[in-house]
């Protein structure tokens, strides 16, 4: 019963206000996915490496991050559904796998690399970085995390574009994306 009233509550958000709840939706997955990086990265280590604190400031970062990419995807999903519709209005129970596949292809090819590329500018930029060493760390990870991103989100994606209502996929992507966030928090924090 809690869970449908948050449902509901969310989708009343979503339609009356639907950039804020994206925002704060993406924060909270994004800090919660930080959050378990962080405890990951003490539990795993080894006897050799030394504890690290918790770093309250680097849950915030990817708090912010996530609140600013979430309206971003939300525009991008609503681009998508446009341009790539999935049921043609003559047979509107047949979904197109051509369209579906584009959807795919389109987010993988454009919005993967651009959020990539804002993922490791915005972390560089919060932690205070130079411009040198953000590059450097662009060019240290960015073939990496790509490559990584290529093995792992076409099959999200699909799904997430085949079976999830508009409102829903972006919280759907970062849900998904908690793993994909430890991953990355790990991969920026080496």
């Amino acid at each position: 019963m809690a869970a449908l009233s948050i449902a509901r509550a969310y989708q009343y958000s979503f339609h009356t206000r639907p950039n804020v709840t994206l925002a704060f939706t993406g924060g909270s997955l994004n800090a919660l996915a930080d959050f378990v990086a962080q405890v990951t990265q003490n539990v795993t280590r080894t006897e050799l490496e030394p504890y690290c604190p918790y770093d309250y400031a680097r849950t915030a970062r990817f708090f912010c991050f996530g609140l600013t990419i979430s309206p971003v995807m939300g525009r991008w999903n609503t681009f998508l559904e446009a341009r790539f519709p999935l049921k043609h209005f003559l047979h509107p129970k047949k979904i197109s796998v051509s369209a579906l596949g584009k959807r795919v292809a389109c987010d993988q090819l454009v919005m993967a690399p651009f959020g990539l590329c804002y993922f490791l500018g915005f972390m560089g930029v919060t932690e205070g970085r130079t411009t040198t060493q953000i590059t450097e760390k662009f060019t240290d990870l960015f073939g990496t995390a790509l490559i990584a991103n290529w093995k792992v989100w076409p099959i999200a994606q699909l799904i997430n574009f085949r079976y999830m209502p508009l409102p829903y996929r972006v919280p759907f992507t970062q849900s998904c994306g908690v793993l994909w966030t430890l991953y990355l928090s790990l991969l920026n924090s080496r």
